[in-house]
């Protein structure tokens, strides 16, 4: 089963996030998902389904640091206009339909690809 130091290995881009807040989002991820059905995954899956929601955290705690309204969810930006400057993004090639907040990052949506493969449905016994 996924740990801290695995992780923190698999993903050194959350190594400035504290311990505690690593800790939680993996034991909530051994609790939400299902060994039987993940298998050889589970550790994969542990990890998306934790740095998802770490990059989400560290989203609010940003906010949260400069004044602004923490917990507020956005999709992705579909377009940006400075001056004269635009750009815009196909960001139904970066989504997935129906993955609702999984869709608001990169993790997620990995995440959420596995998950449709493992199968959501009923067991048949």
């Amino acid at each position: 089963m996924a740990d801290l130091a695995t992780f923190r290995a698999d993903f050194p881009e959350f190594s400035a996030t504290p311990d505690p807040r690593v800790t939680f989002w993996l034991t909530l991820s051994a609790k939400m998902l299902n060994a039987e059905r993940w298998a050889d995954l589970l550790d994969h899956g542990m990890e998306l389904f934790t740095a998802h929601h770490l990059a989400i955290d560290n989203a609010n705690q940003r906010a949260a640091a400069g004044g602004g309204a923490v917990g507020q969810s956005s999709g992705p930006v579909a377009s940006k206009t400075v001056d004269k400057v635009s750009v815009s993004y196909d960001t139904g090639a970066a989504t997935l339909e129906g993955a609702g907040h999984w869709n608001l990052s990169s993790y997620g949506t990995q995440f959420y690809a596995l998950l449709r493969m493992m199968g959501t449905g009923g067991y048949q016994l």
